[in-house]
């Protein structure tokens, strides 16, 4: 069971999206959209529905040998802890349950499916998963506006990312993310692959 717990559920989207056929939860079942959810992340990963209520923030931890992030509810509570492996040719992130770094608490990894690319992609894991078909797929789109994330290699959607653009966002230079998660999906998981393809690609662009 997760460290946190979700107070409420956030307001469904207004387009309907096809539910996954079988539950994907990483997370925790407390983070299962029953029908399609519509999160918005702001330039300080803070992740609110579309009525502006937070559902969950990122904090990052400073001074450390790795880059950790965590994904904490609204009331602060560690659900997962996200850990960039120095030295790795492929970009690769850990995920563990709470605040753990035991291997028995790894929930899943990430890593860039090519050395070289044009465009971000991912290949996502599960903690079991000790084979080399990835559980997951996020695809960047060529726009580098978007993004969607799969299940394996198939073209079954879980959920769709896309940056929102505004003049204050393009006079400030920060971005906001607007994240599609379909029904009988974990919307804590998606958003914790959304912070790891975020960091990816603020390496990929020099940025701190």
């Amino acid at each position: 069971m997760a460290t946190g717990q979700a107070p409420f559920n956030p307001v469904p989207a207004m387009r309907p999206y096809p539910p996954v056929e079988h539950p994907v939860v990483v997370i925790g079942p407390q983070y299962l959209a029953q029908y399609p959810v519509e999160l918005a992340v702001n330039s300080d990963f803070k992740v609110s529905d579309i009525n502006g209520t937070l559902i969950f923030q990122v904090k990052s931890k400073l001074l450390s040998l790795h880059d950790r992030r965590f994904l904490k509810d609204a009331a602060g509570n560690t659900l997962v802890n996200l850990r960039q492996k120095i030295r790795t040719m492929h970009g690769r992130w850990e995920a563990f349950r709470g605040e753990s770094k035991e291997k028995s608490d790894l929930l899943f990894t990430a890593k860039k499916s090519k050395l070289f690319q044009f465009k971000t992609e991912l290949d996502v894991f599960l903690g079991n998963n000790l084979g080399e078909v990835p559980d997951f797929k996020v695809k960047e789109g060529y726009s580098k506006s978007s993004c969607s994330i799969l299940l394996g290699d198939s073209n079954t959607m879980l959920a769709q990312m896309h940056r929102k653009h505004s003049l204050a966002s393009t006079i400030l230079d920060t971005d906001s993310f607007g994240v599609t998660v379909y029904p009988n999906v974990d919307y804590a998981f998606i958003t914790a692959l959304v912070v790891i393809l975020d960091e990816i690609n603020a390496d990929r662009s020099g940025e701190d």
